[in-house]
């Protein structure tokens, strides 16, 4: 048994190959820069409802816990000597990724706090403030096997997706519109490597996974839930402004899992029952 399987990881090639093709997908997307990319002297908080404005801050404090979601899988994935070096050289494939994709997160956490200053929703004192608790929360995912950590992820980041174009949607902004839909493109591309990762799980591994994702999505919990004071509550406001509810990400995982198996054994059929019927209600086509 080589030492990445009895670890639970990818063949490094595998690896290898998805973090390229996101790199090359990325290569030819729309390259944004928080100082440049939005007219910030036109962004107005006074055409906000309150709900939009309690929205624009519950994002902000889950984009800019991105320290504590990099460390995360720094410390299941580490680049150093800690690890043989076959594990070493598929988690530094990752690390191409993973840099990339805090780069591009901690982009959307900048995008969003000079929003709140430049609209007039606070000032830049009371806000760094304001993130510092939530900030030094530990955020942590209890798994076992590597393959959760991409399948947890596969789903926030398309839930996110979602929200932020149901908030574009009831938003009569325009900068806040502009901020949204840069953030829901760029969550889009983060959820295909997620996405790829799976299906490479599903692949490689088989049924041996089945039970590793069936666990996420049972016990799945979005970012900072147990952070963040009053987050149910503030959750279920931020909902009512523009509809949020992480299991209509369920939907594409399905389809991750039907396109990854040609021919889905007995426990791959009933994933995908237990994934169906986590979901609350259709996603709207």
């Amino acid at each position: 048994m080589t030492a990445n399987r009895a670890a639970g990881l990818l063949p490094t090639d595998d690896m290898a190959s998805v973090v390229t093709n996101y790199l090359a997908g990325a290569a030819q997307a729309r390259t944004w820069h928080v100082e440049k990319a939005m007219e910030w002297d036109l962004a107005d908080a006074a055409r906000l409802t309150d709900g939009q404005r309690s929205a624009v801050e519950f994002i902000t404090i889950i984009e800019d816990h991105l320290p504590g979601y990099f460390s995360l899988y720094h410390e299941n994935f580490p680049v150093d000597g800690s690890v043989e070096p076959s594990v070493y050289e598929h988690n530094r494939e990752l690390y191409h990724f993973t840099v990339r994709w805090a780069s591009e997160e901690d982009t959307h956490a900048r995008a969003l706090t000079r929003y709140q200053t430049a609209s007039g929703l606070t000032d830049e004192q009371t806000l760094r403030g304001l993130l510092v608790a939530p900030g030094q929360g530990r955020f942590e995912l209890p798994f076992t096997h590597p393959v959760q950590y991409f399948a947890y992820a596969l789903v926030q980041e398309k839930a996110t997706q979602i929200y932020y174009q149901q908030l574009r949607a009831v938003v009569d902004e325009p900068v806040l519109k502009e901020v949204l839909t840069r953030l829901s493109r760029d969550e889009a591309r983060h959820f295909t490597f997620m996405a790829d990762v799976v299906a490479r799980y599903l692949q490689v591994y088989g049924d041996e996974v089945v039970g590793p994702i069936r666990e996420t999505v049972a016990d799945f919990r979005m970012p900072l839930s147990g952070v963040i004071r009053g987050y149910w509550r503030w959750a279920l406001k931020i909902a009512d402004t523009a509809r949020y509810d992480h299991t209509d990400a369920y939907e594409h995982l399905i389809k991750v899992v039907n396109r990854a198996v040609d021919a889905p054994s007995e426990r791959v059929s009933e994933l995908i029952s237990f994934v169906d019927s986590c979901r609350t209600i259709e996603v709207a086509r």
